[in-house]
């Protein structure tokens, strides 16, 4: 692996010459750097506009825009639970502790609720408390329903409570979380330190419902409190639980669920971090971070000046305007045991660590400009999905991790409606609309994906339209492909762990909209409608043979009710590398 290098940054007339005019500038620029650097003041006189990279510490400090805003520390996941998980043997009836939970199944009209046989010995032996529980708070089984009564000192257990599954015949993975999300609801409203929860019988829960389950309560588990003054505090602190014993859980699916839940927690907590944390080079830190950890991957990551000789002028130019210096980066995972891998797979992620749209500025009422912190969703997706399975391996597969990470800002440097930028692979495209960046970015990281040689699929994740989200609102991310078999693929691994995914047309007859009459391309499509159809029309001109799939996840990246950042895209991800591996 490569350590990210800091380097001084080319002057843009040296990276598109042909887009400049000489301009006679005299400025000065004041760097404050990180702590463990010195302040430099630069005064500088010529006759092309400077800009600067600065020196940062991939460890123990954000870049020197967050040191200057107090950010202490580059952003990092969510924490996950500190209370242990553990699939136990015990019987239900013997157990001792502060809480036990009994999942039932809702009963259909006209029926009473039943117990399996592990809940009924549990309510014998307390005297029929689990029963009394259910005929005096009338309890229905409703999916995600509770209710809980404290029982007399001197028995084994203080609570217990009952969890409704809702209907039998109608469980699936979403109905499988929210069984885990009320385990984690009642550890903080109850507070019990030790505490024990049966799994459902009759029908049992198969290993990937299980993990689905655990995986919830884990979230559930571990809030956000990184960026909180007194995380200590009633309000902030999280649950006292200690030990949550899974009586009758398979182990395997309990410690891939810690997997996956790492996963989403690291791309939770960069999404939900501030752009003065969440800078490009922090995401470089983050992904050294993993490669450190981790057998089998390796990091590479460009500095400015390697990316401008591979002529990548479209990321290049999103970047221009930034004061943050841009960072390439690429982790690679080999296949365990080495040798040549059976497949071959790239995940590109749109890393826009802050869009403020350029001088097509975002402004006005459902701009959002206050949450373009979550531009970086598909490189947050990536990331996650490079730390889960970096710890599981799948066997036979060589997954690489491109994220292309810069800031889309206003300055005077920065790219203008009408520039012409050139990408790597030579293709002209006429600026149109500068908060149509995000294109761009992956445009030369594809390039680049595709040039890594003999990479059987391409699948490229980004918070791309807003277009999307008026096509199938906030809770479906949009997928396009080339490739059939990769589409029904991608939507198998999605919909076996509960992420939303609709396919979308690739349609031809949109192509000639993003046509230009001086450029060979344009990154806007013609007004009117079909914005993530056009987009995703541009980026297919960016890969010539492998398998490519595009996936527009501005919708389900965020979710104010559900606590903001989600964390989606690393669980469809993890899966389809799995089932490729398979």
């Amino acid at each position: 692996s490569s350590r990210p290098q800091t380097s001084r940054c080319p002057a843009p007339s040296r990276l598109f010459p042909a887009m400049y005019k000489l301009r006679s500038r005299v400025f000065s620029v004041s760097l404050l750097l990180s702590s463990n650097s010195v302040a430099q003041g630069y005064s500088l006189g010529g006759s092309l506009p400077h800009r600067f990279s600065r020196g940062v510490a991939l460890r123990g400090g954000a870049s020197p825009r967050a040191a200057a805003a107090g950010a202490q520390e580059a952003a990092t996941a969510v924490p996950l639970t500190s209370a242990s998980l553990a699939a136990s043997d015990a019987a239900a009836s013997d157990w001792t502790g502060d809480m036990m939970v009994v999942p039932v199944w809702e009963a259909k009209e006209g029926e009473s609720i039943a117990l399996g046989a592990e809940a009924a010995a549990l309510d014998a032996a307390l005297s029929g408390a689990v029963a009394d529980l259910i005929a005096d708070s009338e309890f229905k089984g409703k999916a995600g329903s509770s209710a809980v009564v404290s029982l007399p000192r001197g028995g084994n257990v203080r609570k217990v409570a009952v969890v409704g599954m809702g209907l039998s015949t109608d469980f699936k993975i979403s109905g499988a979380r929210k069984f885990g999300a009320t385990l984690a609801t009642l550890a903080t409203e109850q507070k019990p330190k030790q505490a024990a929860a049966l799994l459902p019988t009759g029908p049992a829960l198969a290993a990937d419902t299980q993990q689905a389950a655990f995986e919830a309560a884990m979230l559930g588990l571990s809030p956000d409190t990184r960026y909180k003054s007194d995380a200590d505090s009633d309000e902030n602190k999280p649950p006292p639980l200690q030990a949550l014993a899974l009586l009758g859980a398979d182990a395997g699916a309990l410690a891939r669920a810690r997997s996956f839940s790492a996963g989403v927690l690291l791309t939770r907590g960069l999404v939900a971090s501030p752009a003065n944390y969440a800078t490009p080079t922090s995401l470089a830190a983050c992904a050294k971070e993993i490669a450190d950890r981790f057998e089998g991957m390796t990091l590479t990551v460009l500095e400015r000046a390697e990316c401008e000789a591979r002529g990548m002028g479209a990321y290049l130019g999103v970047s221009q305007g930034a004061v943050e210096p841009p960072k390439f980066i690429h982790l690679c995972l080999s296949a365990p045991g080495g040798g040549k891998p059976a497949k071959k797979i790239a995940y590109v992620g749109k890393g826009l660590t802050f869009d403020s749209g350029g001088y097509n500025i975002k402004a006005g009422a459902g701009s959002m400009i206050e949450k373009m912190k979550f531009d970086m969703g598909g490189a947050g997706a990536v990331l996650g999905a490079a730390r889960t399975l970096a710890e599981v391996r799948p066997a036979g597969v060589e997954v690489h991790f491109i994220v292309a990470s810069c800031e889309n800002m206003v300055s005077a440097e920065a790219m203008r409606p009408g520039d012409i930028l050139t990408a790597s692979n030579k293709k002209t495209i006429e600026v149109l609309n500068t908060d149509a960046e995000g294109r761009l970015t992956l445009a030369d990281a594809l390039v680049y994906a595709e040039a890594l040689g003999e990479v059987d699929t391409i699948v490229d994740v980004a918070t791309l339209t807003g277009a999307c989200i008026v096509a199938l609102g906030p809770d479906y991310a949009g997928m396009w492909s080339s490739d059939e078999a990769l589409s029904k693929a991608l939507l198998d691994a999605a919909a076996s762990h509960g992420e939303l995914l609709w396919q979308m047309p690739l349609a031809p007859e949109y192509r000639e909209q993003i046509n230009s009459k001086i450029a060979d391309l344009a990154n806007l499509g013609a007004p009117g409608g079909g914005g993530s159809i056009t987009a995703a029309l541009f980026l297919n001109e960016f890969v010539k043979e492998s398998a490519w799939a595009h996936l527009d996840i501005a919708g389900p990246v965020w979710n104010d009710k559900a606590g903001g950042a989600t964390g989606y895209g690393v669980r469809t991800l993890a899966a389809y590398a799995e089932a490729v591996a398979a």
